[in-house]
């Protein structure tokens, strides 16, 4: 059997190129130094630019894995977007604010190569999970000068809109029994101090005390039945948002815990679609 089909080329090319080295970092003690990498997927079409959305994977500021999502990511390629994976220091390997100079480095190299990747460097997103959520807010929340460190300082490390996903947004709501149950945690690893004897300091580096008018647009999803990154902790940051008078949205998920099957279901990918493609 014969089979003889028409085909209309409109749609570009999605490629995937993986591992590509965005900054470089210290490492053993200021010994030696180690490569921060990217994966990128990106439209083989110089016809014209398009919005790019960087990814920050989650994992407690602790582990990471900039490819684990690629699956779901390709989701938002397919969508008219170059989605763009960064990696970041953990809490082993530099305190913060490093992970946070880390993605501002990233989004600079992707301004710095925008030609090369048929970027719009003025539509440029930032979308995470749990402690990437954090970063995410972050990232869009902090423009200290501080926060930007490294190469292509030239370049803006500002972003046009945020999705963070269950993010940390204030360290004071995390509840511990006693300071010595505190000093492990996730957030007292990533300060580099404890947080329940710091409670200041912790609030310095919390998204929640960055908010102002100029905040970019911001799509907060959080499960309802969260019992690692309380819903409450998005409530605050998009209270805080609101009293700004920021553009702000909080989508909560019924039934949903932390990081669970809910979040990749097509209903919250079409409302991440819908967002990005609003505000970018």
């Amino acid at each position: 059997m014969r089979r003889r089909i028409q085909v209309e080329a409109e749609k570009p090319q999605f490629c995937v190129t993986t591992g590509i080295t965005f900054a470089q970092a210290d490492a053993w003690f200021g010994n030696t130094v180690q490569d921060l990498k990217l994966d990128l997927i990106y439209p083989r079409d110089n016809t014209r630019k398009y919005p790019c959305v960087v990814w920050i994977c989650g994992g407690a500021w602790i582990q990471m894995d900039r490819s684990a999502h690629l699956a779901y990511l390709s989701v938002l390629a397919h969508q008219g977007f170059v989605v763009a994976s960064v990696e970041y220091r953990t809490s082993n390997e530099a305190k913060f604010p490093a992970p946070l100079q880390d993605v501002k480095a990233g989004i600079r190299y992707l301004r710095a190569h925008a030609d090369r990747f048929n970027i719009d460097p003025d539509r440029i997103g930032v979308m995470g999970e749990s402690a990437g959520g954090y970063l995410t807010c972050m990232a869009a929340l902090a423009t200290d000068p501080v926060y930007d460190v490294g190469e292509n300082l030239e370049y803006s490390s500002a972003v046009q809109a945020a999705c963070p996903w269950y993010p940390p947004t204030d360290f004071r709501g995390f509840q511990y029994s006693d300071p010595e149950q505190c000093a492990a945690s996730p957030e007292s690893l990533l300060m580099g101090k404890n947080v329940m004897r710091h409670p200041e300091e912790a609030l310095a580096c919390c998204p929640v005390s960055f908010v102002t008018k100029a905040a970019p647009p911001f799509l907060i999803i959080h499960g309802e039945d969260d019992h690692t990154v309380p819903f409450g902790q998005g409530e605050e940051l998009h209270d805080e948002l609101e009293k700004a008078g920021c553009d702000v949205t909080l989508l909560s998920i019924e039934d949903a815990d932390h990081a669970d099957l809910h979040f990749f279901q097509k209903e919250v990918w079409d409302e991440i679609c819908a967002f990005f493609r609003a505000k970018l």
